[in-house]
């Protein structure tokens, strides 16, 4: 077969692998029958789901009992999605939505328990009975329950083990010996209570009757209780009858998680809609198509055909991510979708740094097929290097972190590898079809001028000058705010709570958008809002404490003036923020880590400190330059201000990785004649380019975002333009000449 009926070969799978992309993707938003984008999990946001109420039993349960149940119920509420937001409402109170979640009642049912499990004995040594027959199961097997109170057995020695000897619980599933399927927790044992197990199966295994049985007795249902047919000395045990494996992994989740420190009983339930509401999922949509079209126009026009190559691959690289976003079962959010923002930026990046080698290598007058070899390989290591850094800390930030920076390294993780895969392997398939076509012109693919050597270090002082005062004039902004506000940021309902206005219509119900424009009006602050499914009520939440004398009498008048709304259909209570006190120390110990990990990366693969300090100094000066975005336009710190951070803390670690890897290679390939200072201006001069479109690129889907967006999706997209900038600006003028300043000076040290 000749090259030319190859490419022809390779080209037709290739648009058949893209219309299939497309119809899948078309049929999958249009139609539920198909599984697409519409099948995606959406987050309390964009989607809604389900939210309920807890109240504790206790009538004056402290401060610390009401924290630390928030944070088990937080942790319970992750089981379900990752995306989970609990908060404290009033004295005795914790309020849980749960994004996805259709079917309130399943949700009541399991989350709200408390947890409490405890071995029993059968029967006692002294004959004392503990548990009996009650009828059948739907399997036909003996079903049990308790033959006395539970607190006389834990104070009489019938208890075995209880929660605090279980160290670890999984739920898992075996083949039984009919051939069908048991799903089962595997529990893990801690030293005292396994030795204590192991001497209980013994004893009972020379029993009989309800002698030889131990009950498992959760809440107190008795859920199984099987006879012990041999000493079980390690340090394991299991609990059967859960119906299916998402069934044993939720009771898993509880048990490992232990008994919530108070009783609560569930007083309302509701099934809430998304709080920035359709409009904002639709208009994001938009701005992804628009910003995706723009993306490959840009691409085309500057490399041509490796352009239209990397425009496919990118089509390629949307599929794929859908894909495992589905598999993976990832609940998406406004903080997730700056995770995809970051990895289809990477994705592109990837292309940029190949097809800018490519040029190079025609410009040495080496053939088509041969520069795209080399430019693939020289490409390699930046790619791998810095995909790997940021990688590194999407791992960090999804073991360590919570709630919404989960949902960030999820998308972000799955991203990273795919862009890893379609830039090295399938841009690589599709330029080769090309050239088998005949596509074999050095100007069809563009030849790159020689790079003018900009000196960069001789103004390397100006730049850290420069960035200095931006960082004092941060600091003083936030003392500013401080002492004027009381706060450093103008933080939102996320972080410092206020309080939620439930409001029943007699009418018919407000828009979304007409009930914010009015209470901001009214209250005079931002507001987020939320309607009750099956009901005629919305929730009002607002970082304004209300109450009778003041703003809550303003709100309760205007509500009844235009809406014609009763005293007693308006419902207020005080909320704590969803970002609990854990959270937040879960996120910055999440970076701390991950900036550790990074730094200690880029000093074993560059096998230079200094390369991994410059880098560290460049992603601290990025962060406070975008802090400072926010303390003076007062944008309000969310949720999605963390997630906006950890976007641009990855944008510039890979923009910097970049620089790096070319400053490595030149110092490699340095004659004698040639001074550091040359090689570092020549390095940063030949990836100028490189950083500049790949910025070009990213921009532009955030400012078509920024532009088309809602105001809550507005205020995401201005702090996060501003942080690809500053990265960019950072790689270009700040890293490579603080590596040399530092360079230089341990050399002189060393001396």
């Amino acid at each position: 077969m000749n090259s030319k009926m190859k490419g022809f070969w390779q080209l037709l799978l290739v648009i058949l692998v893209v219309a299939a992309i497309g119809a899948w993707g078309y049929l999958g938003y249009k139609s539920d029958k198909v599984p697409g984008i519409q099948n995606i999990k959406l987050g309390l946001d964009l989607n809604g789901g389900v939210s309920i109420t807890y109240e504790a039993v206790k009538s004056n349960p402290s401060k610390t009992e009401m924290n630390d149940t928030l944070a088990k119920l937080q942790k319970r509420a992750e089981a379900f999605s990752d995306e989970s937001a609990v908060s404290l409402e009033g004295d005795r109170r914790i309020n849980v939505d749960i994004p996805g979640a259709k079917d309130a009642e399943a949700v009541l049912e399991k989350l709200g328990s408390a947890g409490n499990i405890y071995f029993i004995y059968g029967t006692t040594e002294k004959g004392t009975v503990n548990i009996k027959q009650d009828g059948y199961d739907t399997d036909g097997k003996p079903k049990y329950v308790l033959a006395r109170a539970l607190e006389e057995m834990l104070k009489d020695g019938s208890m075995i083990i209880d929660g605090s000897d279980i160290s670890g619980a999984e739920g898992v599933y075996r083949q039984g010996n009919t051939g069908a399927t048991e799903y089962m927790v595997e529990l893990t044992l801690k030293s005292a209570g396994a030795k204590r197990f192991a001497d209980a199966t013994e004893w009972c295994v020379k029993q009989g009757g309800l002698k030889n049985k131990i009950a498992i007795v959760y809440d107190g249902d008795v859920v199984s209780a099987p006879d012990v047919s041999t000493k079980i000395s390690g340090g394991s045990a299991v609990i059967t009858g859960s119906k299916s494996l998402e069934e044993a992994k939720e009771l898993a989740t509880i048990i490992r998680i232990g008994a919530l420190p108070l009783e609560l009983k569930a007083i309302r339930s509701n099934i809430v809609g998304a709080t920035l509401g359709a409009e904002a999922l639709r208009t994001s949509l938009i701005a992804g198509v628009i910003g995706f079209i723009l993306v490959c126009i840009f691409m085309i026009i500057v490399y041509r055909f490796p352009g239209l190559a990397a425009s496919i691959s990118l089509i390629i690289y949307i599929g794929a991510v859908i894909l495992l976003m589905l598999a993976f079962d990832v609940t998406l959010t406004l903080p997730g979708i700056a995770g995809v923002i970051l990895s289809v930026g990477m994705a592109v990046d990837a292309n940029v740094i190949i097809f800018t080698r490519i040029k190079e290598e025609l410009a040495t007058g080496k053939t088509p097929r041969s520069a795209m070899k080399i430019g693939f390989s020289k490409a390699t290591s930046a790619i791998i290097d810095g995909n790997i850094t940021t990688l590194i800390a999407a791992g960090v930030l999804f073991l360590r972190g919570s709630g919404t920076i989960r949902g960030f390294a999820t998308t972000l993780g799955i991203g990273i590898v795919v862009s890893m895969f379609t830039a090295m392997v399938v841009t690589r398939w599709i330029m080769y079809t090309f050239y088998n076509l005949g596509v074999d012109k050095p100007g069809m693919y563009g030849v790159a001028k020689p790079a003018k050597r900009i000196d960069f270090i001789k103004h390397g002082k100006k730049y850290l000058a420069v960035s200095g005062a931006l960082i004092v004039a941060c600091f003083v902004m936030l003392f500013v705010n401080k002492g004027t506000t009381g706060n450093i940021l103008n933080y939102g309902l996320d972080f410092v709570g206020g309080s939620s206005v439930t409001v029943t219509f007699p009418d018919k119900l407000p828009s979304n958008a007409e009930m914010e424009k009015f209470a901001e009006e009214v209250i005079g602050e931002k507001v987020t809002v939320s309607a009750i499914k099956g009901s005629n009520a919305l929730i009002v939440k607002t970082t304004v404490v209300l109450d009778d004398e003041g703003t809550m009498q303003e709100l309760k008048k205007a509500f009844a003036e235009k809406y014609g709304v009763t005293a007693e259909n308006i419902e207020t209570e005080t909320i704590s923020g969803t970002i609990s006190g854990e959270m937040k120390a879960d996120a910055v110990w999440a970076v701390v880590i991950a900036t550790i990990c990074m730094l200690i990366y880029i000093w074993i693969r560059f096998k230079n400190l200094a390369y991994a300090a410059s880098a560290v100094t460049a992603l601290v000066h990025d962060v406070l330059i975008v802090l400072f975005v926010y303390a003076v336009a007062k944008i309000t710190v969310d949720n999605t201000f963390i997630a906006c951070m950890l976007t641009i803390v990855g944008y510039s670690i890979n923009a910097t990785i970049v620089i790096f890897d070319r400053i490595r290679e030149n110092r490699n390939a340095m004659l004698k004649r040639d001074s550091l200072k040359d090689v570092v201006n020549d390095s940063i001069s030949q990836t100028l380019t490189r950083s500049i479109n790949t910025s070009l690129t990213t921009l532009l889907t955030v400012i078509v975002l920024m532009i088309l967006g809602v105001e809550s999706i507005r205020a995401f997209a201005i702090p996060l333009t501003v942080g690809i900038i500053c990265g960019t600006y950072s790689s270009v003028c700040i890293t490579g000449t603080l590596w040399y300043f530092m360079k230089t000076k341990m050399d002189k040290k060393n001396a």
